[in-house]
């Protein structure tokens, strides 16, 4: 999309907004565009709601919104406009028993506070990442350790005894031989299965950050449940593997390792370059070969989008399948607009979520099914 001059004067408007503390995203701030063109950005009163209605992401931000929004077009909004509604109390339901029905039904109590803690994971479940309050992330981080994982199949040349499949000569042979060439049953043999080696490449530069912690949570998930087979490198400025220090047992501990390991957190990135020396060290005969690769990460290039998408298909000629996981994939309007997905999107089999839990145990479904 190309800014006109109004266009640059709302950007610029988003990013002020941002250096006062709010999340303002750039999908937010496309958003917020669309929402003004729509609404008419030279009318005050249009322009304020089309961005408290996009920039914002709750009633905490309202307040900093009015006064960037006064400070920046000068003046308030029309009456009426910023008024708040008085507040309202909510009851919430008791738990618990009252102290005159102890001996109710003790059942129907247990059964409530099941259908309570149900409904309360299933919403944190859907939930952004990046939306999340300290106590709603250390839930998160239990269940991504409860999260189950299934390493991918692939088949193997060797073959094994089995009930159906080809007569296995040999053992057929063998057990007339022990019979003294009396007939027998014929036995069979069939492939066998091993497991299928998959690579994940985290992207740690400072726009993912909201994300890393738990996309770190959820590779060390993942080499637990396949520890010889699976193998985690971050993407930053340069290219760092991580799985040993994600092999500890402890998930709090083998995070802090990770984070000891990568040297350019919440640094730049550079896909493209960081991709060619993935695939010079671990391309042709390493690690990448017949593997499911999953890559994680929001596509924002700042080196050249045609090596990037140079090296995306090299990638996909030597992998089993490849993956990309994009946190905005799956929020209201989003658009793959970046360079960066453009760039590799003729190459990947799957363009997925990667915001909420759900679309955690969704991704781990497509890896064990590759």
């Amino acid at each position: 999309m190309i800014a006109t001059a109004p266009d640059e004067a709302l950007l610029a408007f988003a990013a002020a907004l941002r250096a006062a503390g709010v999340a303002v995203t750039p999908d937010r701030g496309q958003q917020f565009l669309r929402a003004a063109a729509l609404a008419g950005a030279d009318r005050h009163e249009g322009l304020y709601w089309s961005g408290r209605a996009t920039l914002c992401a709750g009633t905490d931000d309202i307040d900093r919104y009015d006064l960037v929004f006064a400070a920046w077009f000068g003046g308030e909004p029309s009456a009426g406009t910023v008024a708040r509604s008085k507040p309202r109390t909510v009851r919430q339901p008791e738990l618990a028993p009252a102290a005159d029905a102890v001996g109710g039904d003790r059942a129907g109590l247990d059964d409530l506070r099941l259908r309570a803690v149900a409904s309360g994971v299933e919403v944190l479940r859907h939930r952004d990442i990046a939306e999340l309050d300290p106590a709603e992330r250390r839930r998160l981080d239990q269940l991504l350790d409860q999260l189950e994982v299934r390493p991918p199949q692939r088949t193997s040349p060797r073959r094994q005894p089995s009930r159906r499949g080809t007569v296995d000569g040999r053992r057929t042979l063998r057990d007339q031989l022990r019979r003294a060439g009396e007939a027998g049953p014929l036995t069979y043999r069939r492939r066998g299965t091993r497991r299928r080696h998959v690579v994940l490449l985290l992207d740690v530069s400072g726009s993912m950050e909201p994300y890393a912690d738990h996309l770190l949570r959820l590779a060390h998930r993942i080499v637990r449940g396949a520890p010889t087979t699976t193998e985690v490198l971050t993407m930053g400025t340069r290219l760092t593997r991580v799985t040993a220090a994600l092999r500890a047992r402890e998930s709090t501990s083998a995070l802090a390792a990770a984070g000891r390991t990568v040297p350019d957190w919440s640094g730049g990135t550079r896909l493209g370059e960081v991709l060619k020396v993935f695939l010079d060290r671990h391309g042709q005969r390493g690690m990448a070969r017949g593997a499911v690769v999953v890559v994680f990460s929001d596509g924002w290039e700042r080196g050249d989008t045609a090596l990037l998408a140079e090296q995306a298909l090299r990638l996909r000629r030597l992998a089993h399948r490849l993956v990309w996981v994009n946190p905005h994939r799956g929020k209201p309007g989003y658009l793959p607009v970046q360079g960066g997905i453009v760039a590799v999107a003729p190459a990947i089999d799957d363009l997925l979520a990667g915001h909420s839990l759900a679309t955690f145990e969704e991704l781990v479904g497509v890896i064990a099914s590759a």
